[in-house]
């Protein structure tokens, strides 16, 4: 009977150092969220910006400039709402939300995604097109890899999702729009669900 205390006690302590050094998991809902607004912008840069003919667009033409506007936008509302709702879901858990180990899940997520965004710029600059949509799912897929030891949803199965879509990508670049589409959009969402239906039960 002591010997099954004492192992419940090891679980229990093992458990809370686990979670002391991880950051909380995201909200689901962010998630879902973050798909809808890629989604959403995909939609408008397919209708309005795009080229009918599969062709590129040109580096500081007025498409292009509007392209770069849609992605920040979807960034900055993926990550406002991150914020929100994760601050809200802490305080409901009586959680930390910005200590050591958020820093340093910080770090690990922007450590690959800043490289990977000027990478993709240098690339653009030199009228290097076909590949920014892989590079895209690549280097997002690899900062989330990267940023998942510190946190305790399953974000790391994200990741490899984005890397293995970036890399469909690249075998398939003519299909670049679709496959963002589909990592920045579908994936996120069915993240979001599954994380959104297992905060539910718990």
């Amino acid at each position: 009977m002591e010997s099954k205390k004492y192992l419940e006690d090891i679980s229990q302590i093992k458990d809370l150092m686990n979670r002391s050094s991880r950051f909380i998991s995201l909200s689901g809902l962010s998630g879902i969220l973050a798909g809808i607004y890629a989604i959403t912008g995909a939609v408008v840069a397919y209708l309005f910006l795009l080229p009918k003919n599969n062709g590129y667009v040109i580096l500081h033409s007025w498409n292009f400039r509007m392209l770069i506007a849609i992605l920040i936008a979807v960034a900055v509302l993926s990550f406002v709402s991150a914020y929100l709702l994760t601050t809200k879901k802490a305080k409901k858990n009586d959680e930390k939300i910005w200590d050591a180990t958020t820093k340093r899940l910080l770090v690990s997520f922007l450590v690959p995604l800043i490289t990977g965004g000027i990478y993709i710029l240098i690339k653009l600059n030199s009228q290097h097109y076909g590949l920014t949509a892989s590079l895209m799912l690549i280097f997002y897929g690899l900062a989330l890899v990267n940023a998942s030891k510190y946190t305790i949803g399953k974000v790391k199965y994200l990741g490899y999702s984005e890397i293995v879509l970036g890399l469909l990508c690249a075998a398939f670049p003519g299909y670049g729009f679709w496959f963002w589409v589909l990592g920045f959009g579908v994936l996120h969402i069915i993240y979001g669900s599954l994380m959104y239906l297992k905060e539910a039960k718990a």
